[in-house]
Parts: structure tokens; C-alpha cells; sequence
């Protein structure tokens, strides 16, 4: 069923909103929400879009662009280099280890020498959209897990390069079939005799850092005088759309030559401003990648051979599995960590829907073998947040935690009235402050590698997963006063602290808020301890300003305080208000005007100008003269 263009975006949008909306009501990954969708709207379910899909997954890869070129900009290369041991051990590790397993599993099966290690490059490739999206959701990129996956993908997204520039010589092919073969473009690599193919495609990953440092970059200054932001936005769809082209014009991965051309502007004065003005555009069009994903299953292939798919999808995902769980012990990552590493890279990405149409063009796989790949790169991706769901649920409740909370915590934990989960930033200043006074908390931290370097610290942390009511009680929330939350999830933070009220309402809850919104929700929970992280900071910049200004330290001292308060005040008479809404919006203009002008006339009063109690430039003179 088609209806243009128009339908097919109407199709997409209302697919995206009720399937993702579901999935995140029922506490699951937006990209379950995804896939799911794009199996209903698929050829074999609702048929609202083309032919297996294929008509879409190529637009749709633009996500994945996108995605690769931001990614491209995150990685400086002095930060490259710093972290080349991770990248090139882990990385390397799991690669060759998943190619060497897959590779003898292959040719067990039958299949041509080539052919095995074709589809083994492809195996060994995880999804760095899945991975990424889903670790950003839940918090967890500065965790060991999260910073040992980010080193895994980005070394397979390196690698591919290479194994694209490898394929022409696996080719038997002469000139003549490769220019009778299927393919659905044509590009400048068929023109190439096979041995020159490797040597263009090297060429053309070097012509990309030049143009990169020589041309983009000086395009990007001339914009930016302008003064224009409509053009810097142009200009940098221009540049991932012309790399995209060029790097599909020669037959590779348009999406390695975004983040190829991502790494060069890295150290440019525009990195910043490409990510800000990206950002929204590559979450969108990878949710509509994953759509595609779960549209282009073929059921057809499934049918007719369901033993044999069933079969090679699982033998897969043990391999990888098996391949990333002994990664994660050579590099001594903890229990829970090496099992988050396991289920969530142990699926084939979306690299090898580029690696196997290549092989396919160059005729090293027949239509079966690519056919059943495909299936197969698809069902994995797409029960991949599946299984991480169920590990997170069932399985590292019961073993992730018990490595680390099994030693002398409850005598510990007992012995201390305050538990503080969260230990990063904001909670490690928190922590260092309460003992620099002689306090001590029981510290609760969903990373085990930190929660030991912690210890080795002086630190009584315990790793845990603290939106467990058990886990809770563990480290005494019975017999505790008071929970402070300072992690940076708002969802994680209203969990905890509902539980808590609801099962130990004599425990004071004291809680770190994002922002304004984060906060109002929370008072609304009827949790009035809340901390905008960016409320106090923001003042104490403020009254710097105004103390270079002339204006007296201890007059601003006091008028942070009246501010906070007043502010509070206002934030708490319409915490149930939304913040589209025109009636909020004429209410809390009203409040702000009235805030100023009762600060003002507190200036004005004499409350503060005449008071002398104390001012540090009237102290330090006097101690000079002294």
C-alpha cells in the first residue's frame, strides 16, 4: 500500500510516537520502540511501506551518518591517542577473537574459504547506533562498561575501513561480470581493475582528511563571518551530505566517510557548533534507521528455512558473547560490567548491511548467502535490547551485585545515618564535604570498577543498583536518617525517592534536580529537599560579576540568599503549572517582575547597604595596615 511520499512520513511519524511512547511507558529503550514499529508498518505485517524495506534502509542510513560524523567530532586526536591502548587492545581483541570463531564456524558449515571470512568481518562488527543510543539513555557512558563499549565501536568503526578496502581482493571476478552484476548504482570502484580498487579506496580516505583541513574548514570561517546562522546550519548539512556522496560515488560506506571528516573538524573552532546544530537531526533520522531495521526483516527468508536462521542467530550471538565476556575479564572489568558488555554489543551492526551488499556486488556471495545474512544482522539488532532488558532485570540482580555487597557492608552501612547514591561530580563534592566535617555515608555507585577505586580511596562505597529496594535495606535504609540521590537521571531520582517515602517515610530525602523542570516535578511528589544543580553556581558567577562591579561582598552574600528564597518561593506556588502553558507563562512572568522589583527594593531599603557585620576588601586593608 503506497500513497506518496506524504503518507509514507505520515506512516513513519505516527509508527515512531505510539510504538516509542509504549516501549518507554513500559520502562523499555526507545529503540525497541523503533524496531517494533518498523516491523508493523513492514511489507509482512501492515504493508505500509516498500518492498522488504530496502526503498527506505538506504535513506534512512543517513542517521547512521550523522551519527558517525558527531562522533567523528568527539574524538580529538590527542584524546584518540590517549585512549589508543582501550581502542587497539579491546577492540582489536574482540574483533579478531569474534572473526576467528565465526570464521571456523563458517567453514564448518560448508561455506568457500572467502565466503567465511566475508561474513566474519561482517559478524564481528557490533551496532555503535544501538549501543551508543541505548548507554546514553540510561547514564551509563561514564561507567567502565560505557567507556570500554565506546572503545570496542569505535575501533570496529576504524577497522571496517580496512575490511571494505580488503573485499576487491577476495574477488574472483573479472571486469566483464562485475559490470553484468547486480548492483543497484554505479560506482567509480566498477571502472577499476580489481587490484586498483584497494588502492582508490585508501585514496579516497586520505582525499577526505585533506579536503577536511584545507577546504571545509577555511568554507566554514567564510560562513561564519557572515554572521548568518541559517548558513552555518546549511554548511554543515553540506559537508556530511558531500561526504556522504563522494564516499558512495567510489563504493564505500558514506557513513565511515562522515566520521572520518567528523575527526578532522574535531580540532576546529567549529566543533561545538556542528554537534549543537546536528544533535536533533541524528536522533531523528536514526530512529527512522531503526524503523527500517525492523521493516526490512524478511520474513519470507524466515519461513523457508526457520531452523537454519534460528541456528545461525543464536550461534552468533554466543560467539560474540563469549568473545566480549573474555574481553572484559582480560581487561579486569568487574562482574556486572563485563556482563553489560556481553549483552549489549553481541549483536551484528549496521556496518554489515554495507560490508555484505559490497561482497554481494563483487559477487563473492550469492543472493542465498546474503539473503540470510541480512535476516540475520536484522533479528539481531533487533533482539538485542531484548536480551540486555533481561539481563538488567533478572540477571544482574542476582549475580551483578553480589560480588561486591556480599563483604562486611551491613556492619558498615548500620553504622551510618546518612546513604548517598550517586558518587559522581555533584555527589562526590557532597561526600568530600560531609566528611571533611566528620560525617561519614554509605556510598552507593552503579559502577563496580569506580566503587573500588573509591574504596582504594578511603571511601565506604558499595556497588548497587539503588533503585532496589533490597539493595537498600542492605546498606540500612531502615535504620538510616537521611538518602541523598545526586545522580543525573531525573527518572532514576523520582523512583528512588517514591520508593523510599512509600516504604520508609522517617528517612529525610535530599535530592539533586537537573534543572527547574526536574524540580518542580519532584515537588510535586510532595519532595521539597530539592537542589538545581545549576541554581547556586549560577549566582555565585552572577555576584562575581557585581563584586568586580563595586557592589559590597556581603550585600550580594545576603542578596544570593533572598534571591534563592524568593525563588524557591515562586517555584513552589506554581510547581503543578506546565510550561507551555499561556496562563503559566503570564503568571510566572508576573512572578519574576515581582521577584526583581522586592529584590530591588531590599537594595534600595538600607536592609543590606548600610549593613557593615563584614566586607573582605575592608578586612584585607585592615590587616595591611596593621
Amino acid at each position: 500500500m503506497t500513497g506518496g511520499l506524504l503518507f509514507e512520513a505520515i506512516v513513519f511519524l505516527a509508527g515512531a510516537i505510539l510504538c516509542v511512547s509504549i516501549a518507554k511507558r513500559l520502562g523499555l529503550s526507545s529503540v525497541i520502540g523503533y524496531l517494533l514499529a518498523g516491523v508493523l508498518i513492514g511489507p509482512y505485517v501492515l504493508g505500509f511501506i516498500g518492498e522488504e524495506g530496502s526503498d527506505i534502509l538506504h535513506f534512512a542510513e543517513f542517521g547512521v551518518v550523522m551519527m558517525l560524523f558527531l562522533i567523528g567530532l568527539e574524538i580529538e586526536p590527542k584524546n584518540f591517542w590517549n585512549m589508543r591502548k582501550s581502542i587497539v587492545g579491546m577492540g582489536g581483541l574482540q574483533v579478531g577473537g569474534t572473526m576467528l570463531l565465526s570464521y571456523l564456524l563458517f567453514t564448518f558449515l560448508g561455506f568457500d574459504w572467502k565466503i567465511a571470512l566475508v561474513i566474519s568481518m561482517a559478524v564481528a562488527l557490533s551496532s555503535t547506533a544501538i549501543a551508543l543510543q541505548t548507554i546514553k539513555e540510561k547514564g551509563l557512558m561514564e561507567t567502565s562498561f560505557g567507556n570500554a563499549s565506546f572503545s570496542i565501536l569505535l575501533f570496529q568503526d576504524i577497522i571496517v575501513i580496512f575490511m571494505l578496502g580488503a573485499l576487491p581482493l577476495l574477488s574472483n571476478s573479472n571486469e566483464e561480470t562485475l559490470a553484468n552484476a547486480p548492483n543497484e548504482r554505479v560506482n567509480l570502484l566498477d571502472n577499476l581493475p580489481i587490484g586498483f580498487q584497494t588502492l582508490a579506496i585508501i585514496f579516497s580516505v586520505v582525499l577526505i582528511v585533506i579536503t577536511g583541513r584545507y577546504l571545509i574548514v577555511p568554507m566554514l570561517r567564510k560562513v561564519a563571518k557572515s554572521g548568518v546562522r541559517e548558513l552555518l546550519i546549511a554548511a554543515a548539512f553540506l559537508i556530511v551530505f558531500a561526504i556522504s556522496f563522494l564516499m558512495e560515488y567510489v563504493g564505500l560506506s558514506p557513513a565511515l566517510g562522515a566520521f572520518l571528516g567528523g575527526v578532522v573538524l574535531s580540532n576546529s573552532e567549529f566543533k561545538h557548533e556542528l554537534e549543537s546544530t546536528l544533535e536533533p537531526f541524528k536522533n531523528l533520522f536514526l530512529g527512522l534507521f531503526f524503523m527500517a531495521v525492523g521493516a526490512s526483516i524478511n520474513f519470507i527468508v524466515i519461513a523457508n528455512d526457520p531452523l537454519i536462521v534460528l541456528g545461525v542467530l543464536l550461534a552468533i550471538i554466543a560467539i560474540k558473547a563469549l568473545v566480549l565476556f573474555f574481553t572484559g575479564q582480560v581487561f579486569k572489568l568487574k562482574l556486572d560490567q563485563k556482563l553489560l558488555l556481553t549483552f549489549s554489543l553481541a549483536q551484528i551492526g549496521e556496518f554489515a548491511f554495507v560490508l555484505l551488499s559490497f561482497a554481494f556486488s563483487l559477487n563473492i556471495l550469492t543472493q542465498e548467502q546474503m539473503d540470510l545474512m541480512l535476516v540475520v544482522t536484522a533479528l539481531s539488532m533487533s533482539v538485542t535490547p531484548i536480551i540486555s532488558l533481561i539481563n538488567e532485570r533478572f540477571i544482574l540482580p542476582k549475580i551483578g551485585t553480589l560480588e561486591s555487597i556480599e563483604r562486611p557492608m551491613d556492619h558498615i552501612a548500620k553504622a551510618q545515618n546518612i546513604i548517598l547514591v550517586g558518587f559522581g561530580q555533584f555527589g562526590s563534592t557532597v561526600g568530600r564535604f560531609l566528611r571533611s566535617h566528620g560525617v561519614e555515608a554509605t556510598i552507593l555507585d552503579n559502577d563496580s570498577n569506580h566503587v573500588d577505586f573509591l574504596r582504594k580511596m578511603g571511601f565506604e562505597a558499595y556497588y548497587g543498583d539503588a533503585t532496589r529496594l533490597d539493595l537498600l535495606e542492605s546498606a540500612g535504609i531502615a535504620e538510616a536518617k537521611m538518602l541523598i540521590c545526586t545522580v543525573d537521571n531525573p527518572n532514576v531520582t523520582k523512583h528512588i525517592a517514591s520508593m523510599v517515602k512509600e516504604k520508609y517515610p522517617h528517612v529525610e530525602l535530599m535530592l539533586r534536580a537537573k534543572d527547574r523542570s526536574s524540580a518542580r516535578e519532584l515537588i510535586n511528589l510532595g519532595l521539597e529537599n530539592t537542589y538545581r544543580e545549576t541554581l547556586d553556581t549560577s549566582l555565585v558567577l552572577a555576584s562575581d560579576v557585581l563584586s568586580k562591579m563595586g557592589f559590597r561582598k556581603y550585600t550580594l552574600s545576603r542578596q544570593v540568599k533572598n534571591f534563592i528564597k524568593y525563588d524557591e518561593e515562586m517555584l513552589r506556588k506554581f510547581k503543578e503549572a506546565k510550561g507551555e502553558d499561556d496562563n503559566y507563562i503570564s503568571q510566572a512572568r508576573k512572578g519574576l517582575e515581582q521577584q526583581e522589583r522586592v529584590l530591588n527594593e531590599d537594595f534600595k531599603r538600607g536592609i543590606v547597604e548600610y549593613d557593615n557585620l563584614w566586607s573582605s576588601d575592608e578586612i584585607i586593608k585592615a590587616l595591611a595596615d596593621k
